[in-house]
């Protein structure tokens, strides 16, 4: 194994604290920031699909993204102009990590190249990268290979990129089905429990619900299990 290939929002970066805290921000303390951030990520999933199914051409994620605030602040009936909505939009550039991130990827990278295979596109993933000092060697995911998670070319084509056979990648996710479809493409895999990445009241992607290669707490426990 030569790379450690990362889901990033969820798995490297806790998306939902980050996000409501800059919805509470922009559009002030009378917003369910928390509900805005979760319905604003629950169009995530049914705008990449569009693509996916190929009744859109691929279209880089802060677009989608733009396209889903814009519905949810009509939901919501918040009003922002648009340097607001803009700035709103890039919070997603603005993740922070979770504590064990930046930590356990240091320690792998002194044995591995790390990297994000993520649907986040090049320029979100290198802000958000620079913002919270995570150390990858390369920014990699959908938006190089045209391919969003969790078609089989967003795994494949990131490992031909890298000059690597799909045995020679591990997929680090807090997500089984993530995970379920790289070890299809012929990765290891990597579970990494992240109980509280939809806040309390979390239901689904609590345990590894199959025999993954590895199964740990967070990333530090992985670069301890992996001799980093």
């Amino acid at each position: 194994m030569k790379a450690l290939l990362f889901d990033v929002f969820g798995t490297v970066v806790d998306w939902r604290t980050s996000v409501a805290r800059e919805v509470r921000d922009r559009c002030g303390p009378d917003i369910d920031s928390h509900a805005f951030a979760d319905r604003w990520r629950s169009l995530y999933q049914p705008a990449m699909e569009e693509v996916r199914s190929g009744r859109r051409p691929f279209t880089r994620l802060d677009v989608l993204h733009m396209e889903s605030l814009r519905f949810v602040l009509s939901e919501f009936d918040v009003r922002l102009d648009e340097d607001g909505i803009d700035d709103l939009n890039r919070a997603w550039h603005r993740l922070d990590p979770w504590p064990d991130s930046v930590p356990g990827l240091t320690r792998l990278r002194t044995e591995f190249i790390i990297a994000p295979l993520s649907n986040g596109n090049i320029s979100l993933l290198l802000e958000m990268a620079k913002n919270a000092g995570l150390p990858w060697d390369a920014i990699l995911g959908a938006e190089p290979v045209q391919a969003y998670k969790p078609m089989p070319d967003a795994y494949l084509r990131t490992a031909e990129v890298l000059g690597l056979e799909p045995s020679e990648c591990m997929m680090v996710a807090a997500h089984n089905s993530d995970l379920a479809a790289a070890a299809e493409c012929g990765f290891a895999t990597a579970f990494v429990a992240r109980p509280l990445e939809h806040g309390p009241g979390q239901t689904s992607d609590i345990t590894a619900e199959a025999v993954w290669t590895y199964s740990v707490d967070s990333i530090d426990s992985l670069a301890t299990q992996l001799g980093c």
